[in-house]
């Protein structure tokens, strides 16, 4: 059964970094592309980075420059680098490989908060 496990989640204060990781099973891992995606509260989930196979990444313009998404495919887990963390980037961050019907993880909440 495919399941997507996220952690390092917490709050920071404005300025602040976080990495978050994802612990992927259940399916090859190394053959897709795969996302974090967030939600705020009361808000539909926004797209914050993707990343290819190997390695290829793409990043909203809200977070170009600050976050960066990788990924280690021996392990099966995704990453993001959070930096210079602003307000508007509290949410629930979650992985997910975005095709259709894919199951949700519970997700980690980030609080940037002063």
């Amino acid at each position: 059964q495919v399941q997507l496990v996220e952690s390092g989640g917490g709050l920071v204060q404005p300025g602040g970094s976080l990495r978050l990781s994802c612990a992927a099973s259940g399916f090859t891992f190394n053959s897709y592309w795969m996302y974090w995606v967030r939600q705020a509260p009361g808000t539909q989930r926004d797209l914050v980075a993707r990343i290819s196979s190997s390695g290829i990444t793409e990043y909203a313009d809200s977070v170009k420059g600050r976050f960066t998404i990788s990924r280690d495919n021996r392990s099966n887990r995704l990453y993001l680098q959070m930096n210079s963390l602003k307000l508007d980037d509290t949410a629930v961050y979650y992985c997910n490989k975005l095709s259709q019907f894919w199951p949700w993880g519970q997700g980690t909440q980030v609080i940037v908060s002063s």
